[in-house]
């Protein structure tokens, strides 16, 4: 249906261009030319209604309608996806107020972390920080 409006919109944008440009300006003459009106109307001549500007209101109201059924038809397409919020499993977000451990890593002291609900397993040392002390911790600021 959305691809059936879109190429009917397309067809009708390409025969009102073309429409459009086949009609000649409302002052198409030599005096109009040089601004002057002579005894028409202030709006100009207001004579009956030619094929091309009948055929220019029929396609711009094609125009209008189709225009108006593709923005409702994406905007009721758009809500059909999912959310990142409901793609997540509902297990793997931690319960609010629950406190969740961090291992913090001292320098030059080994690590143990722990899987939950299994021992310890402990982290071996980089190479260069096997032999390093632990650093001192910093002097209070003097005043």
């Amino acid at each position: 249906m959305y691809i059936l409006i879109l190429l009917i919109h397309v067809v009708v944008c390409i025969f009102l261009i073309i429409v459009v440009l086949l009609q000649s300006g409302k002052a198409a003459d030599l005096a109009g030319a040089f601004g002057g009106m002579g005894s028409q109307t202030t709006f100009g001549p207001r004579g009956s209604a030619t094929l091309l500007s009948r055929a220019t209101t029929i396609s711009a109201v094609l125009f209008m309608v189709t225009s108006l059924s593709l923005s409702i038809l994406a905007t009721r397409n758009a809500g059909l996806g999912t959310t990142v919020l409901e793609a997540t499993p509902a297990g793997s977000a931690p319960v609010k107020g629950a406190p969740v451990q961090v291992p913090v890593q001292v320098p030059g002291q080994p690590m143990n972390v722990t899987p939950s609900g299994g021992k310890p397993i402990p982290m071996p040392l980089p190479a260069n920080q096997q032999n390093a002390p632990a650093p001192a911790p910093p002097a209070p600021a003097k005043k």
